[in-house]
């Protein structure tokens, strides 16, 4: 391992003395650890819910005592939305200290106690790391103003916003440029998603070791994995898009490599709102990163569901569009998250059906019509059958699947949350819609003897979940998935998934379905 990281180390930096510097870092590390075990590929079976603390359980102590809410509905991965200190800019992607938790979630104490808690329930935790990016309040660039001889280039300055003009502009309709000009500088600096995030300059190798000791403590304390926000964009070149650029990979790799290095077993996931073929390279020969989304498959489901044809959903899992990823890697998918509903994947038709299905407020729009913000109880028409129906298709689809934090007590869009962040961050984000604070009137529904659309949800929800686990053994197999009159049909061997699309009862293969019913049978 030791020759690889020396190859990857040379194949971005030319030099050795800095080499060196890193390979003490993470021989000291390594022998905290003892001997050390290949991992046991934990992540191919997590079932995982997606929460912002604060929003959710507002502090780690009280995140603690929900832990047993979500045991019972079937969880056994945390992926933690940002919680590392931050001026919440964009909910705490723009982080200004990498060493510490907010402190409005509690201290690092709090959260070493609570990833205990975790482990001692068989809860993974993985949290939120902006690799691309800092807050514009991080130390680094406060010292990159003043041009620091240590941190002066950590970031990318320019004399003009001329550099770099191939590369999009992500936040459309929110951002009218990549590059902000500082007064104290007097240069522009770059950056991909807000002006308060000053991207990392990776062509300074000290940024990686900083950013590599950071993993190390974290790791150290506890946590299982890191999702790599904003992945794809850690390289920039003049003359490319600066997105998905070999550098960017091999800067992966190398995360990847000390972190096995010191002690296998912390999964890297990618956050990159690619296409899949695109995002297989994020896997690379399984060395690169354990895990990626699958953002195309969302919308299908979304677009499937509303046109009653499961062949959306079949064609993007055609081995054209979705190609085969390596045996230890796994797709991470979902219906909804602290996002949008992405629409770059899909064709101009397509995007027409998704808004007029979708788009029932035009406040949801996000990025010009790239995207809606929103609940999935709010796009099915706060319907509770179409909801666990979507759910059923995710759970018997290939992947690990995400349950957003609310979703599975049918939370809707927040108005007033959206309303509160506007004044606070001065950006007009729909997505605010979809980040509101965990409903405990809601949650107390599924207690009550009473039918309700927060109880059915999530007793559905976690029968689903029950199946999924109990039928696991399966899930290794690669399904066979066939469409037949709006009947979206997934075998794998002795097991049978039958999803119906339909607002009406339909047979096949001689079962009578009911409307949006999902039916797995075990032969």
């Amino acid at each position: 391992m030791e020759r690889k990281i020396r190859n990857l180390w040379n194949s971005l930096y030319n030099d050795s003395d800095k080499l060196n510097n890193l390979l003490k870092i993470l021989s000291d590390e390594k022998i905290k650890y003892g001997k050390s075990n290949d991992t046991d590929y934990w992540y191919k079976n997590a079932v995982i819910y997606s929460a912002y603390t604060d929003l959710f359980a507002e502090n780690f102590v009280k995140f603690t005592s929900r832990l047993d809410y979500l045991k019972n509905l079937g969880i056994n991965t945390l992926w933690l939305l940002p919680i590392l200190e931050s001026p919440m800019k964009d909910q705490g992607f723009d982080i200004s200290d990498f060493y510490n938790v907010r402190k409005d979630l509690g201290n690092n104490d709090d959260f070493k106690n609570f990833t205990e808690a975790c482990h001692a329930k068989n809860i993974k935790v993985v949290f939120d790391v902006a690799i691309n990016h800092t807050s514009d309040q991080h130390e680094w660039f406060l010292k990159s103003k003043e041009k620091d001889e240590y941190y002066s280039d950590f970031y990318i300055w320019n004399k003009d916003d001329k550099k770099y003009s191939d590369a999009r502009i992500i936040f459309k309709g929110i951002m009218k440029s990549n590059w902000q000009y500082d007064e104290k500088r007097k240069e522009y600096y770059f950056h991909r998603f807000y002006d308060k995030q000053p991207d990392l300059n990776y062509k300074n190798p000290d940024v990686f070791t900083e950013m590599i000791k950071m993993f190390l403590f974290w790791k150290e304390i506890g946590v299982d994995g890191f999702r790599m926000d904003a992945a794809p964009f850690l390289w920039k070149e003049e003359g490319t898009n600066c997105e998905n650029l070999f550098h960017t990979h091999q800067i992966l790799k190398l995360f990847r490599a000390c972190l096995d290095y010191v002690n296998p077993g912390t999964i890297l996931i990618a956050e990159a709102n690619q296409k899949p073929n695109d995002v297989v390279e994020y896997f690379g020969k399984s060395d690169e990163c354990h895990a990626a989304y699958h953002f195309p498959l969302m919308p299908k489901i979304y677009l499937a569901i509303s046109e009653k044809n499961p062949e959306y959903i079949s064609d993007i899992l055609k081995e054209e569009n979705t190609p085969e990823i390596p045996d230890n890697c796994k797709w991470f998918t979902f219906l909804r998250c602290h996002d949008e509903m992405t629409l770059e994947f899909v064709n101009t038709e397509e995007r027409k059906i998704i808004m007029k299905n979708y788009l029932k407020n035009p406040l949801w729009n996000f990025r010009e019509g790239e995207g809606i913000s929103g609940r999935i109880y709010e796009f099915m028409d706060k319907n509770v059958q179409k909801v666990l129906l979507a759910y059923g298709i995710l759970f018997s689809l290939d992947g690990a699947p995400i349950i957003y934090y609310g979703d599975e007590i049918a939370m809707e869009n927040d108005y007033g949350f959206y309303e509160k962040m506007i004044k606070i961050t001065g950006y007009a984000d729909s997505r605010f819609l979809n980040r509101g604070v965990f409903d405990e009137e809601k949650m107390k529904k599924i207690n009550y003897q009473e039918s309700s659309p927060e109880k059915d949800i999530y007793n559905g929800l976690k029968e689903i979940i029950k199946k999924r686990n109990n039928y696991s053994r399966y899930f290794s197999e690669k399904p066979v998935i066939k469409s037949e009159n709006g009947v979206l049909i997934v075998q794998r061997s002795a097991l049978k998934i039958y999803n119906n699309l339909n607002d009406y009862s339909c047979e096949t293969d001689g079962i009578v379905l009911k409307p949006y019913e999902s039916l797995w049978i075990n032969y």
